[in-house]
């Protein structure tokens, strides 16, 4: 975190800028285990008194539900404690969208100053340290998918509408220039919102789903690139919110229907390398690179835990729905779980891989650090990827997957959730506390939703992401 006098320096200085700025408000967020985005917001003149001391908050929330129940591991839960979220200082983001806000995500620390052992955002930074001693340089990244709806007129948010019928404000097709025409003030007002706030759009385009669209944005480090999801999602709600509209992330916005994919992009270097560029190697993958998604994709069964944490996470991951339901890897095969992409060959920083099932319930924090320890056990056990799958997985008869050693990945989060229990490689990165956390929020998530049907999993959940 730096020296005291340094930071208390550096708070100083940020907070007279957005004082200069117009900013009064500092919404300081962690993400918990049911990947809901929490905050504390303080006044931007506390900033230098925030960075110094921190902010108090108890750790009940790493057990906290998607809707907000309690539950409890063997470490956490109940009123006791309390810990101390300090801001990032080089994260703190004016924000385009909410004059007088500015946001900086926080890492979380016990009262005597050690890093709490369940912080996500921590465990992201020590899985991209123990990558970095590995002599891996990871680029990582977040497609983000949403749908959007009119506010019912004379809406009161105190009311339940889950199961009022949507109201799409663009009715043109699945990833047509209609929707897009319907609705350009409000996809400008986004990618502007993002660009002020120093996000670099690659994409926005519609997609599938009635209402629904996609942004892809540059990858970085993988703590920034969790940083980054936050931040898009955040955004892209409060610029909803201003054209009247209400946007969900949720993985399955009306069952039966296409959800909402959150993909996670990857790429390794190495010593300033690409490792998806080594010339006469198979799929042009240098050994590590080979191991490391060897590691991802054997991991994949424990994986959907932490990437597809809800229930209504299984109601999207349906075969030839393209959200990657097999065990298996291909190059551009946008129905196996794991995707290569070659890029173009004249580009030298071209390559990277795609993890299709993750979806936006999940902790990014999370994501990105199982996924690099998965990718590190890969390495440390010499993986190896099996033949590339050319064809849809789905369309495949049962004999034939056997044949092809194609296996389903797990359908309900009950599955998901064994798998994870049983992984040792994600049990030593996250540690007991972490990792426990993660399984009892699971396991109560599954209590909660298990007489419950498709469609009431869907309305309860629509709006919670």
């Amino acid at each position: 975190m730096g020296s005291p006098a340094e930071r208390r320096g550096d708070a100083r200085e940020l907070a007279a800028q957005l004082d200069a700025d117009g900013v009064r408000n500092l919404a300081l967020t962690w993400v918990d285990n049911a990947g809901i985005a929490r905050a504390k917001a303080i006044p931007a003149a506390r900033l230098e008194h925030a960075a110094q001391r921190g902010v108090g908050m108890s750790p009940v929330f790493d057990v906290f539900t998607s809707e907000d129940a309690i539950t409890a591991s063997d470490h956490l839960g109940g009123p006791a404690g309390d810990l101390r979220l300090f801001p990032d200082l080089d994260r703190v983001t004016v924000l385009a969208a909410q004059p007088g806000w500015a946001w900086a995500p926080a890492d979380r620390y016990d009262q005597d100053g050690t890093p709490h052992p369940a912080c996500q955002r921590q465990f992201a930074r020590k899985m991209t340290e123990r990558a970095t001693a590995a002599g891996l340089d990871l680029r990582m990244g977040f497609e983000t998918e949403w749908v959007v709806t009119r506010t019912p007129a004379g809406h009161d948010p105190a009311e339940d509408d889950a199961y009022e019928p949507l109201d799409y404000p663009c009715t043109g097709p699945a990833y047509g220039m209609t929707r897009i025409v319907e609705l350009s003030d409000y996809l400008r007002d986004v990618t502007e919102a993002l660009t002020l706030q120093g996000i670099e759009v690659h994409q926005v385009h519609p997609e599938y789903a009635p209402g629904q669209f996609e942004v892809s944005c540059a990858p970085g480090d993988p703590v920034r690139a969790a940083d980054d999801a936050v931040l898009v999602r955040e955004t892209v709600r409060a610029v909803s919110a201003r054209h009247g509209l209400r946007a969900s992330f949720a993985p399955s916005v009306v069952a039966g229907a296409v959800g909402n994919g959150c993909h996670l992009h990857l790429s390794l270097n190495r010593d300033g390398k690409s490792l998806h560029r080594t010339p006469d190697a198979a799929w042009g993958l240098a050994p590590d690179a080979v191991a490391f998604l060897a590691g991802v994709l054997g991991a994949l069964p424990a994986l959907l835990a932490v990437g597809c944490p809800s229930p209504a996470s299984y109601l999207r991951l349906q075969p030839s729905h393209w959200a990657g339901v097999y065990q298996c890897w291909g190059v551009e095969n946008r129905e196996a779980a794991l995707r290569l992409i070659p890029g173009a060959p004249d580009d030298p920083d071209g390559g990277s891989a795609e993890i299709k099932t993750f979806d936006g319930a999940a902790n990014p924090y999370l994501a990105v650090g199982a996924v690099i320890a998965a990718g590190l056990h890969g390495i440390e056990t010499a993986a190896q990827l099996p033949a590339p799958e050319t064809e849809d997985p789905g369309t495949l008869g049962v004999r034939e997957r056997a044949r092809r050693g194609i296996v389903r990945l797990p359908g309900t989060l009950t599955e998901a959730a064994n798998r994870f229990e049983k992984s040792a490689p994600l049990y030593e990165a996250m540690g007991k506390v972490l990792h426990g956390a993660v399984l009892a929020v699971r396991r109560a998530e599954e209590a909660r939703f298990a007489e419950v049907d498709a469609e009431e999993i869907a309305a309860v959940t629509r709006w919670r992401w």
